[in-house]
């Protein structure tokens, strides 16, 4: 049984990335079913934005990969917040001034793993080939 990874990106989030990071951290290395009820139960502003990742990532490995992936097995393996484009801006200030400050966005990158599906057929002919090796085995060890 192998395990398979997926990523999605989401970029220009228009949130500050401590803010979103510390969403981020809620749902670091869980589950991403268990990982959706957190965010969709979090009434941070940046929980929208990180669940979409989460969501967007779990569906890229669900349809993207060429084996079928048992959906319970899916966990976050790694998701962080970097910073993002920065635009610059100006308040108006006393005296006809104008004061400069940044609006800052974030990207979310998450990465999930999931196992790959055990056909119930496999996993039944496996047991068989094990039970005949064992008596063949038995039988081979009194021959010498």
């Amino acid at each position: 049984m192998a395990t398979h990874f997926a990523h999605a990106y989401e970029k220009g989030i228009d949130s500050l990335p401590r803010k979103t990071s510390i969403v981020a951290s809620l749902v670091r290395d869980r589950y991403v079913s268990d990982a959706v009820v957190i965010l969709e139960n979090t009434p941070r502003r940046a929980a929208r934005a990180v669940l979409k990742a989460v969501e967007s990532a779990n569906a890229n490995l669900l349809n993207n990969s060429k084996v079928s992936i048992d959906p319970k097995s899916i966990r976050i393996a790694r998701i962080f917040v970097t910073s993002g484009t920065r635009m610059r801006r100006y308040v108006p200030a006393s005296r006809g001034r104008a004061l400069p400050f940044e609006k800052i966005s974030s990207n979310i990158f998450v990465e999930v793993a999931g196992e790959e599906k055990v056909k119930k057929n496999a996993a039944e002919k496996a047991e068989k080939a094990e039970k005949s090796e064992k008596p063949a085995k038995k039988a081979e060890k009194e021959k010498k």
